[in-house]
C-alpha cells in the first residue's frame, strides 16, 4: 500500500481566531492510541474547548474530544483524555517562559494528518477583549463591502 502524501484537515477551530489575539503558531506531533487514529482518519474530533498545558517539560493537550471508534471493543480510549504533544525542546522551553507571562495560552487551532502522521496546529494566544472582537468583525464587514462595490462597478448593466 502507498504511503500517504499531502495535507488531510480532520478538525479546525475557527472560533479560536475570533476569540484570541494568534502571536506564534507551532506545529506538534500527538501521541495517540489505535482506536484514535482510526477514528481521526474517519473525520471525526473537535477542538472546541481543547487547550495546552506544559507540565514537567511536557506539553500535554487537554479536552480535545476525539469520540471513540465505532469498530473498537474494550481496548477504545476515553474520549476527553491528556495527550501529549511532541515539540522540540528548544520550542518548549519558549512555549513555557511565554505562558508564564500572563494572558498567553496555547490553543489548538487545528487537527490533520501530514504525510499519515498526525498533527495538531498550536498557537500561542492571547485573549481578546469584547471591543476587539466587534473591531475584528466590524473591519471584516468593510473589506466584504469594498470588493462587493468592486467586482459591481465592472459590471455595466
Amino acid at each position: 500500500m502507498p504511503r500517504e502524501r499531502g495535507q488531510k484537515v480532520v478538525a479546525s477551530n475557527r472560533k479560536a481566531r475570533h476569540d484570541y489575539h494568534i502571536d506564534d503558531v507551532y506545529e506538534a506531533g500527538l501521541v495517540l492510541t489505535g482506536t484514535e487514529v482510526k477514528s481521526l482518519r474517519a473525520g471525526r474530533a473537535s477542538l472546541i474547548d481543547g487547550f495546552a498545558s506544559i507540565e514537567n517539560g511536557e506539553v500535554w493537550l487537554e479536552n480535545v474530544h476525539i469520540p471513540e471508534y465505532s469498530q473498537g471493543t474494550w481496548t477504545n480510549h476515553s474520549t476527553r483524555r491528556k495527550r501529549k504533544l511532541l515539540l522540540n525542546r528548544v520550542e518548549i522551553y519558549k512555549l513555557s517562559g511565554k505562558v508564564r507571562e500572563s494572558g498567553f495560552t496555547l490553543i489548538p487551532l487545528s487537527l490533520y494528518f501530514k504525510d499519515g502522521r498526525a498533527k495538531v496546529e498550536l498557537a500561542l494566544a492571547r485573549g481578546k477583549k469584547e471591543y476587539d472582537k466587534r473591531q475584528t468583525l466590524k473591519e471584516a464587514q468593510d473589506k466584504r463591502e469594498v470588493a462587493r462595490a468592486i467586482s459591481t462597478k465592472g459590471k455595466d448593466w
